[in-house]
């Protein structure tokens, strides 16, 4: 901080950080101080916010996730613009050779799909429901499993921790496709008496087994990433202090060092829902996800595939849209990374 002519002291513009003897380095917020003399504390969080809002890719990758997310929720209002639906078929449109007989026109404004005559526009602006929603649901899932074992793993150490390290240890190994590849043909041979299950039925049981699978595999790196930190907080003064005051350990982990994990745990949100967004779509193409005639991103991919050569914008639409999602999303990810980093320059 300096002081200008006329007294008046300009503002701080980095965060202040506090070294101790033991090397750990304490982040501080930033202070202001106003041309009264007044001062305000900016905390960590604070700042960090203020980093992205100036930060233009971070503000323009969150305008296009905005937008994905609204061509989600309006999807029947956009598709009825076209007015056809994602599951319908036309079959009367498809020719000898299994292809369509056009490329497109004023109905189908992306073109149809080979075989069964999917308009892609309709499937395109539905597919990212699915999508979105599981990978969704999957990284809140997973950050609360994570979270928790790990806080628990790092904070009580013993044997605790070695249970939980052997776990992660157990589940990292395993290998990832082929255990949701099997998965399928397990929950529908022990849920479904009999071995027929209805079109419905089906869906359900791919849905449930690509949840199951991303979550099975979602939480320990997690777990592990949050362990380390908790192996370096619960040393530090304040949690210290709180032990010797009696708090009870409820407390201690999710007043005293939850906050302090903040951080960490919003950057690892953002990085892996991109992650589990191309994760589900890759079951979906590979035939393991969601079933016809659902609309899924990794699904149409893997129609669209069949007549990439004479049509190809029925894989071009879904493959470019989750490329531009996925993308968005990993560098809004790295944003928010940078922003609570306080070694970072933007």
């Amino acid at each position: 901080m300096t002081a200008g002519p006329g007294g008046v002291n300009e503002t701080l513009t980095e965060v202040g950080q506090v070294h101790g003897t033991d090397g750990a380095t304490a982040v501080l917020g930033k202070t202001d101080y106003s041309d009264d003399g007044g001062q305000q504390s900016k905390s960590p969080a604070k700042i960090a916010f203020e980093r992205l809002r100036k930060d233009r890719i971070a503000v323009g990758c969150s305008i296009v996730i905005v937008l994905f997310l609204l061509m989600g929720i309006f999807a029947p209002l956009i598709a009825g613009l076209e007015g056809q639906s994602p599951t319908e078929p036309n079959y009367d449109l498809i020719g000898d050779d299994n292809l369509p007989i056009f490329y497109t026109n004023g109905d189908h404004w992306l073109g149809l799909t080979s075989n069964s005559g999917y308009d892609v526009f309709a499937r395109f602006v539905y597919g990212i429901r699915p999508s979105f929603s599981i990978a969704l649901i999957v990284t809140i899932t997973t950050t609360i499993i994570g979270v928790v074992l790990g806080l628990t793993a790092g904070f009580f150490g013993g044997w605790i921790d070695r249970v939980i390290g052997w776990v992660v240890d157990f589940v990292l190994s395993l290998p990832f496709l082929l255990f949701a590849i099997a998965l399928v043909p397990i929950m529908t041979t022990y849920l479904v008496p009999g071995g027929q299950p209805t079109t419905g039925e089906v869906q359900k049981i791919r849905i449930a087994a690509v949840f199951i699978a991303l979550v099975f595999f979602g939480w320990a790196g997690l777990c592990r990433l949050i362990r380390g930190e908790v192996l370096a907080l619960r040393e530090r003064e304040f949690v210290q202090a709180a032990r010797s005051l009696g708090s009870p350990t409820k407390r201690i982990l999710f007043k005293e060092m939850l906050p302090n994990l903040t951080s960490v745990i919003l950057v690892a949100f953002t990085t892996s829902l991109p992650a589990w967004i191309g994760a589900e779509a890759g079951l979906s193409y590979l035939g393991v996800g969601i079933s016809l005639p659902t609309a899924d991103w990794g699904l149409d991919i893997a129609l669209g595939q069949q007549q990439m050569q004479a049509f190809p914008l029925p894989m071009l639409a879904p493959l470019v849209g989750l490329l531009i999602l996925v993308l968005c999303l990993s560098l809004l990810g790295d944003a928010v990374s940078d922003a609570f980093n306080p070694t970072t320059r933007r």
